[in-house]
């Protein structure tokens, strides 16, 4: 299960649709440095994003 704590690099890794999921949020930056250090949390702070919908999305089955 994904968390607000989650590292956005280890989200890209487990999930294969992870990727696509956050770009239809506008996080265009999914590849950069940051991400490898950065949890969902901070991102979502960052991009103003709601962090509830996105940890939703993120966990859908």
């Amino acid at each position: 299960m994904i968390t607000k704590d989650t590292i956005i690099g280890d989200v890209i890794k487990e999930n294969e649709n992870a990727v696509g999921i956050l770009m239809s949020f506008g996080m265009g930056c999914v590849g950069c440095p940051s991400s490898q250090m950065e949890t969902i949390e901070q991102a979502c702070s960052i991009h103003g994003l709601d962090l509830e919908e996105v940890l939703a999305k993120l966990n859908e089955k």
